[in-house]
C-alpha cells in the first residue's frame, strides 16, 4: 500500500493505492488530505471489498501505521493485520506510480475527484 499525489481540477490530491503480490491493483482512493482518517477510510474500503489481509507492507508513514493499529484494535487478535514497514518491499507499487503519473500528465490530471476521468 502506498500513496502519491496527483492533480484533480488543478488541485493536488492524494491517491491511495494497494496492490497484491502480482502487482494487480486491489483498491484505490482519491482524497484531499493525507492523514490517519483518510488512511483508515482507505483500509476499511479495501477490507470490505477484498477481505482482511494477513500482511500489509507500507512505508514509514505515521498515518498508515496509526490507521492499521486502530483497525487491529477494533478486530479480534486472531484477525490482526501484520504491519510490515519496509520501503524496499514496497518498491513494486512505487514503480507503478510512474505508470499512473505518465498516463495522467499529458492530460493535466483528472477532471473530477468524485469520478476520476481523464481529460
Amino acid at each position: 500500500m502506498d500513496e502519491t499525489y496527483i492533480k484533480v481540477k488543478g488541485q493536488w490530491k492524494y491517491l491511495y493505492r494497494a496492490v497484491d503480490t502480482d502487482g494487480q491493483t486491489i483498491d484505490f482512493l482519491l482524497t484531499a488530505c493525507r492523514d490517519a482518517t483518510a488512511a483508515r477510510r482507505f483500509f476499511r474500503k479495501a477490507i470490505c471489498q477484498h477481505g482482511r489481509p494477513a500482511v500489509v507492507t507500507i512505508d514509514k508513514s505515521g498515518a498508515n501505521t496509526a490507521a492499521l493499529t486502530l483497525l487491529n484494535a477494533e478486530g479480534s487478535p486472531q484477525q490482526g493485520i501484520e504491519i510490515r514497514q519496509n520501503k524496499y518491499l514496497n518498491n513494486r507499487i512505487e514503480q507503478d506510480h510512474r505508470h499512473v503519473k505518465r498516463r495522467i500528465r499529458p492530460m493535466l490530471g483528472f477532471t473530477s475527484i468524485s469520478y476520476p476521468e481523464l481529460g
